[in-house]
């Protein structure tokens, strides 16, 4: 009788095939191939993000050494369990960590993780909404706590989201207009500006929006709160025109990890820059959040605009498209396919 070491599965390898150049394809593998962590997980959907995207194209600050398997985000079901809390079968989910980044990720029939990275599926969710979701979701979810936390109610004015066609920012729309906002969601995509309206956007702006706003120390205070999905100088010009006592959530840096700052919107306007992280998240705040997502916060309805569902074997083609910036909304990576 084979063992489940000897257990087949198919998972994407990113390989450097030439100096600076990476593959990307779906390859077979065994068990024994993954790390010796506690859980054995059987994955059934997992997501793309912008951070599997970079992995699958060589970025080092992500992930240090190839072959590798992306994908930072799962749900899976126990195959086994050496520390005896889970039963063969339960429900599992696990996004961040180390998963996807130096761990063999997601994008695999098959996942080894560490205990302490997991929660089960909460109620009130299905496997697939919570991929539909994923890292992005939660991600959101947070922006949305730290602008509440802050003291944030839909009375105060409009709310900004940057980057609003993508995961994050899209989620962050149907969060927040779910719970009373007027949003202003801004994008490079003005096509998708339907998208966004159905997602419940007030307004959709064209990003150049903020353009003129990059030589001035402060701008007209025109948004009372808002979350910026792309970091950079959108990020600074943001901070500019908010009104007094505002503040904006940051959680991205696809624009840059940098940007040119004074302390005039933080002392004449009192202003609060709010940093969100989702990844080394402690689990039992991941739980709560991820409990809001499928309770007061849920947007299933909405979840069936933002995601699409592709295979694994079409994972190369959609990491390709979020890494030039053409992704729209989630893709949901469904194993069965």
């Amino acid at each position: 009788m084979k063992s489940i070491l000897d257990k087949e599965f198919r998972a994407i390898r990113v390989e450097e095939v030439a100096t600076g150049k990476f593959d990307q394809r779906v390859v077979t593998r065994h068990v024994r191939d993954l790390p010796a962590n506690s859980l054995l997980l059987s994955v059934s959907y997992s997501s793309l993000n912008y951070k599997d995207s970079m992995s699958a194209f060589g970025n080092r600050s992500i992930t240090r050494e190839y072959p590798h398997t992306p994908g930072i985000d799962a749900v899976a079901s126990v195959l086994e369990d050496k520390t005896g809390a889970f039963s063969p079968g339960v429900e599992l989910l696990v996004t961040g960590y180390d998963l996807g980044m130096n761990t063999p990720g997601g994008l695999a029939e098959v996942v080894s993780v560490p205990r302490g990275w997991v929660l089960p599926l909460p109620k009130g969710l299905s496997a697939w909404e919570s991929m539909a979701l994923g890292t992005a979701g939660l991600t959101a979810a947070l922006c949305v706590d730290r602008l509440l936390e802050a003291g944030a109610v839909p009375q105060d004015g409009e709310v900004l989201v940057t980057g609003a066609t993508g995961g994050v920012g899209s989620i962050a729309v149907a969060l927040l207009a779910n719970l009373g906002f007027r949003v202003a969601a801004v994008t490079g995509k003005l096509e998708a500006a339907d998208f966004l309206t159905e997602l419940g956007a007030w307004k959709v702006l064209d990003r150049d929006t903020l353009a003129p706003f990059a030589n001035k120390a402060m701008a007209k205070p025109l948004w009372a709160w808002a979350v910026d999905t792309v970091g950079g100088e959108t990020l600074f010009n943001v901070v500019k025109s908010l009104a007094y006592g505002g503040g904006v959530a940051a959680c991205g840096m696809a624009s840059g990890a940098q940007f040119h700052a004074n302390v005039f919107p933080f002392i004449l306007r009192g202003i609060s820059l709010l940093g969100v992280d989702s990844v080394e998240l402690p689990i039992a705040n991941k739980s709560a959040v991820w409990q809001k997502l499928a309770d007061q916060w849920y947007i299933g309805d909405k979840l069936k605009l933002i995601a699409e569902d592709i295979s694994l074997e079409q994972a190369s083609e959609f990491l390709a498209r979020l890494h030039r910036g053409h992704g729209i909304g989630r893709y949901v990576v469904n194993m069965a396919l």
